[in-house]
């Protein structure tokens, strides 16, 4: 798959009328920061489908960042449900971006079967082994999970803060329900895990 380009926020509503999941790229050709996050999108959607990937330059694209609040680029935005859902600002690894769009892949199939599809994000840091070994537990597990990285993300950290009050790591939003630690137990409840 690769990356379409998008030149107006009516062609970009035009174009996702008919599909539920898709992410957009908004970014500043020229710029260190958005160039990496342009290549390594690109790189992490290179065989991927059954996900739209889209990509708005603010060189010459001007009404689509204000449409979002999007203040600074890069900055990718995430759509469910043809609805706005999320933000990743700043540049991440191809390996970051192929997660997250699998994930959504993921998702998208799980819905057109009429499986149950639980929401999932670990917030973790690379140091810490409690966060490898519950990573690893939701993996053995068959449970797909979005991993932010709170030591890279501000945002984000502040975001699991708020909703939970403690800063410690590994923390785990499963459907709404923060899990602090790697609570077996609750994660497995939670999950319907059985063991």
């Amino acid at each position: 798959m690769n990356t379409t380009v998008i030149h107006s926020l009516s062609e970009f509503q035009e174009k996702n009328r008919r599909n539920n999941r898709f992410f957009l790229l908004i970014y500043k050709a020229g710029s260190e920061q958005s160039d990496i996050a342009h290549a390594n999108i690109a790189e992490a959607a290179s065989g991927l489908t059954d996900i739209e990937i889209y990509t708005a330059d603010v060189n010459q694209v001007r009404d689509i960042h204000p449409e979002y609040s999007i203040s600074s680029v890069p900055a990718l935005l995430e759509f469910e449900n043809r609805s706005f859902k999320n933000v990743i600002k700043g540049a991440h690894s191809p390996g970051f971006y192929q997660g997250l769009f699998e994930n959504a892949v993921f998702i998208a199939k799980a819905e057109k079967e009429g499986k149950p599809v639980r929401r999932v994000t670990v917030y973790s840091t690379p140091t810490c082994s409690w966060c490898t070994t519950l990573k690893s537990y939701l993996r053995k597990n068959g449970i797909r999970y979005t991993d932010i990285d709170v030591s890279r993300n501000e945002e984000a950290a502040q975001e699991m803060v708020n909703r939970s009050g403690q800063q410690g790591v590994p923390q785990t939003l499963i459907d709404g329900e923060m899990v602090i630690g790697f609570d077996k137990s609750k994660i497995n409840r939670l999950l319907e895990i059985e063991g």
